[in-house]
């Protein structure tokens, strides 16, 4: 299986587990920080694995659930121990005996470490971490080689290298200045030669890719050169340029493109989150605040989901009559006076947004989302 369907077998997984919902038993979440540089952050993650597991253990009321954590003990001896994924920056697990689920998620970013046993799978940060990981191509390139390094949301894929054999520049003066000059204009159509060959190769890998953003990676002369031979949909897909050298490794350019990839995701989601507000305050197609959001999310309307990092926790109840999610802990439904059951809220509704495919951003901090209770959305169309 290539890189670009295993990419996308996640976030068709994520889908799947989005819509499983109250198994006969409980759903193991677990998400790990698997970049490691040495032996003490391997022991965090030993320790916090520990500590989760004793836990779990303690309150297990099947023998199902106990099946389940020695398995995500298993494999958490496994990854510390590098016998798996040894590349991944994360890990995220999903364990549930009633359903015969054992499920391991490698992926190129880290998680925060989190340990959930719930009645459904806990996916906030492998679908925020998803939507923020768009499949990306490093193009190194110079006079006379390229590299093509895809970097998806699992992690680096085979990066691919093209060389062009272009004669090397003679310095000659005096009588042989004219020959000099002619000898020159045929080596720069060599070059332009190998540039347009390049950009053909990388048109047709991002196409079978989806490649949704191009970083380039040499000097500055090079890289200038090169975008000339770029046709305009390929240059609308890069989004920067990093330093990068010929002798340097595909994972040290990988790691390069994925610092400015992350942080022009960032800048975007405070644009395109300060846009949504604005549309909410307008009364168009967005909602900000707990309730216009909960309403919004059980018509199915939410395109994109804004959550402030920690209102995933805010309590709340699902309705085990109509389904309905409300804030707070009451006993009862309010639209149908139904016995609920307590539920994480902003977790709850992430969980149906990403079943009706929505997309969720967990955001660190906002003022304006913070005013609105922790939670916004663009909606698919006005209610």
């Amino acid at each position: 299986m290539s890189r670009a369907e295993t990419a996308m077998g996640i976030r068709e997984r994520l889908a799947e587990l989005a819509r499983i919902d109250g198994p006969a038993t409980p759903v193991v979440s677990v998400y790990l920080n698997t970049r490691w540089a040495d032996e003490h952050q391997r022991d965090r993650v030993r320790v916090f694995l520990k500590n989760e597991t004793r836990r779990a253990r303690e309150a297990a009321g099947s023998p199902g659930l106990l099946r389940d954590l020695a398995w995500v003990d298993a494999q958490g001896e496994l990854l510390v121990g590098q016998a798996r994924f040894p590349e991944a920056r994360g890990v995220a697990l999903f364990a549930c005996d009633g359903l015969g689920l054992r499920e391991a998620l490698p992926v190129r970013e880290p998680f925060d470490d989190a340990f959930v046993v719930a009645d459904r799978p806990f996916l906030v940060p492998l679908a925020t971490l998803l939507d923020e990981a768009p499949a990306t191509m490093v193009v190194f390139v110079d006079g006379t080689s390229a590299r093509l390094v895809p970097l998806d949301a699992d992690g680096r894929g085979e990066d691919v290298t093209l060389e062009h054999e272009v004669e090397r520049r003679h310095r000659r003066g005096g009588w042989a200045l004219l020959a000099q000059s002619r000898y020159q204009r045929h080596i720069e159509a060599h070059r332009g030669a190998h540039f347009e060959a390049v950009a053909e190769a990388l048109g047709q890998l991002a196409r079978q890719r989806g490649v949704a953003r191009i970083v380039l990676a040499g000097e500055a002369r090079a890289l200038t050169a090169f975008r000339a031979h770029l046709p305009a949909p390929l240059a609308a897909l890069v989004v920067g340029t990093i330093a990068g050298a010929r002798h340097e490794p595909a994972a040290t350019l990988a790691a390069r493109a994925a610092a400015l990839v992350k942080r022009l995701e960032r800048e975007e989601e405070v644009r395109a989150l300060e846009a949504v507000l604005t549309e909410a305050a307008k009364g168009g197609r967005a909602v900000a605040g707990v309730e216009p959001t909960l309403a919004a999310a059980a018509r199915g309307a939410i395109h994109r989901l804004y959550v402030l990092r920690g209102a995933g926790a805010f309590p709340g109840g699902a309705c085990l009559a109509c389904g309905a999610l409300q804030p707070g802990d009451a006993p009862a439904c309010r639209a149908c006076g139904g016995k609920t059951r307590a539920v994480r809220l902003g977790d709850a509704v992430a969980d149906r947004v990403i079943a009706a495919d929505g997309a969720v951003d967990l955001v660190d901090e906002h003022p304006g989302l913070t005013r609105a209770g922790g939670m916004a959305a663009r909606l698919r169309y006005p209610l």
